[in-house]
């Protein structure tokens, strides 16, 4: 009996990398885990860098490269609103997208964690609960959420869904930009969560759930427009299904 040659071997073992769940879940988590740690991390010391232009560069660019990282395997998301708009659109099984909200969530409870044990006393141990301003009333602070992450997951779809986006030019460029003008926009106003997660990880650790429902409900309803919309009016129609899509928040 002949051995397979190596190139044979590297090919079943892609293969066997590109349809295994358990894989895809953990590039998930990995990924999910440094953007919710960046999150935590660059709003605790916002105040002795840069503030919310630190903070939105920051966390733009953890996206975009845990994006870049990892989109060939599981598609980057590290966002339930973007996985729900994958699964509302057929991008994704309904089971592997139960495994990517598990990974996410888990992953964000523990950057969490791990963000406040690092922190250092004189810094702000809030470790990124988002919040609303004052003024700011329960609606405005969850149409803002819904609207910024409508952005993030038109965006995702645009350059990373439709085949003919440019994600194999810009990689996780795009994504990265558009969730730090959204921060830019509205971290002053709501925390910028757009990620259910991203909310979560914090809001667990921190005990705090004031309003906590608002960054939940905002960006699962707004990316899911943004899937359906984008599917609808610009994504090809004899295009099969895909398992996962290669997408990227919040």
């Amino acid at each position: 009996m002949l051995l397979p040659g190596r190139s044979v071997r590297r090919a079943l073992d892609n293969r066997r990398m590109e349809y295994d769940p358990t894989r895809k879940a953990i590039a998930e988590f990995l990924g999910t885990f440094t953007f919710v740690f960046a999150v935590s991390m660059s709003i605790a010391v916002g105040g002795q860098v840069a503030g919310i232009f630190g903070a939105a560069v920051a966390q733009g660019l953890a996206l975009g490269i845990m994006v870049s990282a990892f989109a060939h395997i599981s598609g980057g998301h590290f966002n339930p609103a973007v996985t729900l708009g994958a699964l509302a659109t057929r991008k994704i099984e309904p089971a592997v997208a139960v495994l990517y909200w598990l990974a996410q969530f888990a992953a964000a409870v523990a950057a969490a964690l791990l963000a406040k044990k690092l922190l250092p006393a004189q810094f702000n141990n809030s470790i990124g609960v988002p919040t609303l301003s004052p003024g700011v009333t329960h609606w405005q602070g969850l149409v803002i959420e819904g609207v910024l992450t409508f952005f993030l997951v038109l965006v995702v779809f645009a350059t990373a869904v439709d085949p003919r986006g440019t994600f194999s030019a810009i990689a996780g460029l795009g994504i990265g930009l558009i969730v730090t003008v959204d921060i830019l926009i509205g971290g002053p106003l709501t925390g910028a969560a757009m990620n259910p997660a991203r909310a979560f990880g914090p809001e667990l650790v921190q005990g705090s759930w004031t309003n906590a429902w608002i960054y939940y409900v905002g960006p699962l309803v707004g990316g899911l427009i943004a899937a359906l919309l984008y599917t609808f009016l610009y994504l090809p129609r004899d295009s099969a299904p895909e398992a996962t899509p290669a997408a990227a928040e919040p």
